[in-house]
């Protein structure tokens, strides 16, 4: 895998076309569509508030869809999913009987078979695993962002992305910033050179943190970690990769690449209880790319702390504001207005990154792949987190080869993860100096 320095900012944009719809060619949907009907067949593989979220995006789009198969590790979910789905939009959209609900932890390969699309929305450590599998069974895909939970993960979602672009398979990753105005006019502007080269930048997700599921006596240890799978790094990846990845992404489109190195400082400073797994309630971090500029991140999950989810940079010639509330404003170097975007009536990029996937499939388009980004945006999450928890200067290719993997030996109940905890019932974390991520 090639750093920034073999991948200059033309080649950047040049390998990310696909998503702005560059290229378009033809492809032959399989199963049913393909032989003459014109119902796409969708099944969603994790159904959480995101997969649902997934199925109604997708039957809003207004193409003909009928949901046919559900997936998830548990049955409940499955079932508070399905109520809302089905109330909605009935049994002429959501032809999804007891036979097609499959529960556990092998059921997305089965749930895939029937469908032309599939959503892919379960914890991102299992992502790698089902993206394989879809693009294998030759499927049209949207899957959601982070794209896996460490490097191993990361090379195994990139020789996917690869397989897939040879079937001619859309793949939309819901980086969904990509799909969402004020972003796309705004960069578009800024890569036409609106404030010249960018030198050097902040992006931030600090707020107030996440839910906990309290632990059940009956629970077993895995089943404690799925349902808590926010707190657990093989599940989740940290907060700097499950949710500030999008900040980060938006780092490496306004750059044209990705970081050579990180380095950075990080910790447990409130959220420390047993109710919270081994992860991070801050990171600050200096990403460097190959031009010798640096882009400052930070995300943390304070309480009560001031909250700030946006990205700035600045250029030789000016400086620009965004932030997903549809701000995008560029100034020159004196502060005066170059370009301010306007907020009214912009589309919910959640719905644009389905209207748009949903076209191209009915139109027999291949228009995105949207995969190769996914994962190297991800693994800049993955490298800063790399370098908050060991304390040291990692590189991209040291973070990139890297060969801990986070996965449990073994995907079943009664299986142990590789993370437990001490007789107190807390678990080990990372410690800044002596913990080793390569």
């Amino acid at each position: 895998m090639n750093n920034q320095k073999n991948n200059p900012r033309r080649d950047f944009l040049k390998t990310s076309a696909l998503v702005t719809g560059g290229l378009m060619m033809p492809f032959s949907m399989p199963g049913a569509f393909a032989a003459g009907s014109d119902v796409i067949k969708l099944a969603v593989i994790g159904c959480g508030g995101r997969g649902t979220g997934a199925v109604f995006q997708a039957f809003e789009t207004g193409h003909n869809i009928q949901l046919v198969a559900m997936a998830d590790a548990f049955r409940d979910r499955i079932d508070k999913s399905y109520e809302p789905i089905f109330n909605k939009y009935g049994k002429d959209k959501v032809n999804v009987p007891e036979d097609r609900k499959f529960v556990g932890f092998d059921g997305y390969k089965e749930a895939m078979k029937d469908a032309d699309v599939v959503i892919l929305a379960s914890p991102p450590g299992f992502r790698p695993a089902h993206f394989e599998e879809a693009v294998r069974q030759g499927k049209q895909i949207f899957m959601e962002k982070p794209v896996a939970t460490d490097a191993i993960g990361i090379r195994r979602v990139l020789a996917a992305a690869e397989e897939a672009k040879r079937k001619k398979l859309n793949v939309v990753v819901g980086l969904q910033r990509h799909y969402q105005s004020n972003y796309r006019e705004t960069i578009k502007r800024i890569q036409d050179g609106a404030i010249g080269d960018i030198v050097a930048g902040q992006v931030y997700w600090n707020d107030g943190g996440v839910w906990v599921n309290p632990r059940k006596p009956e629970q077993t240890e895995m089943e404690y970690q799925m349902r808590n799978w926010y707190y657990f790094n093989w599940l989740c990846g940290d907060h700097i990769t499950e949710q500030h990845v999008h900040n980060i992404d938006v780092a490496n489109w306004v750059k044209g690449g990705y970081p050579v190195k990180a380095e950075g400082t990080g910790g447990r400073t409130i959220r420390t209880g047993k109710d919270h797994g081994e992860i991070f309630d801050h990171h600050s971090i200096t990403f460097t790319y190959a031009d010798g500029s640096t882009i400052f991140s930070e995300c943390r999950h304070f309480p009560g702390a001031h909250n700030r989810v946006d990205e700035t940079f600045q250029g030789t010639k000016g400086k620009v504001y965004l932030s997903a509330g549809n701000h995008g404003v560029i100034t020159d170097r004196s502060g005066n207005e170059i370009y301010t975007h306007n907020r009214e009536n912009n589309p919910n990029p959640y719905q644009v990154e389905h209207d748009e996937l949903f076209a191209a499939i009915s139109k027999g388009e291949y228009k995105f792949a949207d995969a190769e980004n996914g994962a190297k945006s991800t693994m800049t999450s993955i490298l800063g987190r790399y370098a908050t928890y060991s304390g040291k200067v990692i590189t991209w290719d040291e973070a990139l080869n890297s060969n801990i993997d986070l996965m449990p030996e073994r995907l079943a109940w009664d299986a142990m993860p590789k993370l437990l905890p001490n007789a107190d019932g807390f678990y080990p974390h990372a410690i800044p100096g002596k913990t080793k991520v390569i």
